[in-house]
């Protein structure tokens, strides 16, 4: 079972003006073209994306950080390109420092009628100053609660920490992405980030009602380090996640049906209710939807597309956990589904991503 939430999607024109520090990590581990030249990349393009009210500051970090670029208005691109072309990689990684030093000055950039954020740029590697996941994530939570929040993109492969950056995005009420490709730096950079900066809903949650006559058992895939206690969900001092403008969030559920449901019965398998607080006034709002049993497909082949996709990406990354719960799954099977999907959505990435199963298949 699927359960989607779509951020309203607001027209880049219509937000206020954005105050952007990139906080890039220049340490030795980035001196690779997927990494810290992919970063110089994307942030050319980026610029050309951005209005000429917005500021933009660069501040670097290795063994310690520094300031490449005061907060610069956009009509100095030329300036704002210059600081960006001169990034060079060498030494350790005090993330910790980068951070510090970033915050600072978003700080003194900070505009009370705009969008502020820190955007961090890095292989999420930390070896020097403090290191652990948790201890950089209190030291921005103040700074997140002030209306300046985080976005953190990953870049390169190997030795790279997704853990570090999610965690960062989760405490910085911001959000997280990842760039291995040209292709997707252009989609992320271009296409996405200027829009998704404006930030819709603080502190969204979503919880999940099952009816037990219905529902014998059910498991939420994923979202093990987002989860919010049941109790807890009306509970508005405890921190959610953010979401952004155009932002799709999706929760993916197994759910095993009570032994005589009939598919034809009209009813209900439960309820999702979705909270959140208006960034604007404070308010709290908080709606709730029936899940029809009239809405559920007998048969796979009969469900969306779409709804596949989204299934194959869940049980792909399942085995790619060695998550006990996919052990019965021959990935050579999920090989099938996404090839004839392939050929049926004509979408690029889906083409990438049956690229990306087969290739997995072949090693496994």
């Amino acid at each position: 079972m699927r359960v989607g939430v779509q951020g309203e999607i607001v027209d880049d024109r219509d937000r206020g003006p954005a105050s952007l520090t990139f906080v890039v990590d220049t340490s030795g581990s980035m001196d690779r073209d997927d990494r810290l030249g992919l970063v110089k990349d994307s942030l050319t393009i980026l610029v050309d994306e951005l209005d000429d009210d917005d500021t933009v500051a660069i501040v670097t970090y290795d063994d310690s950080s520094g300031v490449v670029l005061e907060p610069t208005s956009v009509r100095d691109r030329d300036e704002i390109l210059d600081a960006i072309d001169r990034l060079r990689p060498g030494g350790a990684t005090n993330l910790e420092a980068g951070l510090r030093e970033g915050y600072a000055l978003a700080d003194d950039a900070f505009r009370r009628d705009g969008i502020n954020r820190v955007v961090l740029a890095s292989d999420g590697v930390a070896n020097v100053g403090v290191t652990d996941p948790d201890q950089l994530a209190r030291m921005i939570r103040d700074d997140a609660d002030r209306g300046i929040n985080l976005v953190t993109v990953g870049f390169g492969m190997g030795n790279f920490n997704d853990v570090t950056m999610e965690q960062l995005a989760d405490r910085g009420d911001g959000f997280y992405a990842y760039v291995d490709t040209e292709d997707e730096a252009e989609r992320l950079f271009e296409d996405e980030l200027t829009s998704t900066l404006l930030t819709i809903a603080k502190d969204a949650k979503i919880q999940v009602e099952f009816d037990p006559e219905v529902v014998d058992a059910y498991r939420l895939i994923g979202f093990e380090n987002r989860g919010v206690l049941d109790q807890d969900f009306r509970n508005d001092d405890i921190d959610a996640g953010e979401l952004g403008a155009g932002h799709q969030v999706t929760a993916i559920y197994e759910v095993e049906l009570a032994r005589g449901v009939d598919l034809d019965d009209r009813g209900d398998i439960g309820e999702v209710f979705l909270r959140w607080e208006d960034p604007e006034d404070g308010e709290v709002i908080e709606i709730d939807e029936d899940i029809d049993l009239l809405d559920v497909e007998a048969s796979w082949v009969d469900t969306e597309p779409d709804f596949q996709l989204a299934t194959i990406v869940t049980v792909f990354a399942e085995l790619m956990r060695d998550n006990p719960y996919a052990d019965g799954i021959d990935i050579d099977d999920l090989v099938q589904e996404v090839d004839r999907l392939s050929r049926e959505m004509t979408d690029r990435d889906v083409d990438d991503l049956a690229d990306l199963i087969e290739r997995a298949a072949d090693q496994s």
